[in-house]
């Protein structure tokens, strides 16, 4: 009783809310009190929980979100919650990847990442308060062969969201950024591929397959996106978020390792257990 009424009233917005973490996290957040807009570019789900809405906007989508945020606000006069979940993955090796693929990887995790902040900074700022967190990877600090290109869109919001809590600390904002590693979801079932990557043309594909299928074998032996979530939901409702969160001990100890690794090693290790 008294958590929901500590919760009650509390506004966030998830985008990528339709399946994965993004929807578990939703639901366990609605059903901690919370009202909850759960964005996506379906704008659907069979959940049906009273306090959460989904919601139709892609990222990539200015306009949609900006209308989103603004029916938000107008309904309830304010946000206090965003919580950056979008995104998608392609696999290839770098010289396989076409401009157009590199493009569409950028666009969703991270200039979607880009385009939620900054249409919702307006209302937190005048609030004075309010919380940001982005769902960003352990591949922002492991340098994944064949997934390069979503390692680097991982490794450029973790950025922009340290960069971003330095900005936001006198306005009152908080900012966190979470560090899942393997999880269990439909992410490996919807990952792509580089059309060039599958051709028989490519000298990397070979190497490239057997790479991704152990990635998606330790994807789908990973963690249930449920702890994953409880672990989003703890940041949301703590007084005071971490700057950095990695989501099991194990994650937790290869974060570790990562910092303190020489470059060298850590890059032999890489190239062992996936090349």
């Amino acid at each position: 009783m008294l958590i929901s009424c500590m919760v009650q009233n509390k506004i966030v917005l998830i985008t990528g809310a339709s399946s994965g973490i993004g929807l578990v996290t939703a639901v366990q957040l609605a059903e901690q009190g919370y009202i909850v807009f759960a964005s996506s570019r379906r704008g659907n789900s069979s959940v049906n929980l009273p306090n959460l809405h989904f919601v139709q906007a892609d990222v990539n989508d200015k306009d949609q979100m900006k209308n989103v945020i603004e029916l938000i606000v107008k309904q309830y006069k304010k946000i206090d919650v965003v919580i950056c979940n979008a995104g998608n993955g392609i696999a290839g090796a770098i010289e396989d990847c076409s401009s157009d693929e590199i493009r569409f990887q950028m666009e969703t995790n991270f200039y979607g990442v880009v385009n939620t902040i900054q249409q919702c900074l307006p209302y937190l700022r005048e609030q004075k308060n309010g919380k940001i967190l982005v769902i960003s990877s352990l591949a922002a600090i492991f340098p994944i062969p064949y997934q390069a290109f979503y390692a680097a869109s991982k490794a450029a919001v973790h950025i922009l969201t340290q960069a971003l809590s330095i900005e936001l600390k006198r306005f009152n904002i908080q900012v966190c950024s979470i560090l899942p590693g393997d999880t269990k979801t439909n992410f490996t079932k919807a990952r792509s591929y580089a059309v060039q990557a599958q051709s028989p043309t490519s000298v990397y594909k070979e190497k490239m397959l057997a790479s991704v299928a152990k990635m998606e074998q330790d994807e789908q032996n990973g963690m249930k996106p449920d702890n994953v979530a409880k672990t989003i939901v703890k940041q949301v409702m703590a007084k005071k978020m971490g700057k950095v969160i990695v989501p099991g001990i194990s994650n937790k100890i290869l974060y570790g390792l990562a910092h303190i690794l020489p470059t060298k090693l850590l890059l032999a290790l890489l190239h062992k257990l996936y090349n």
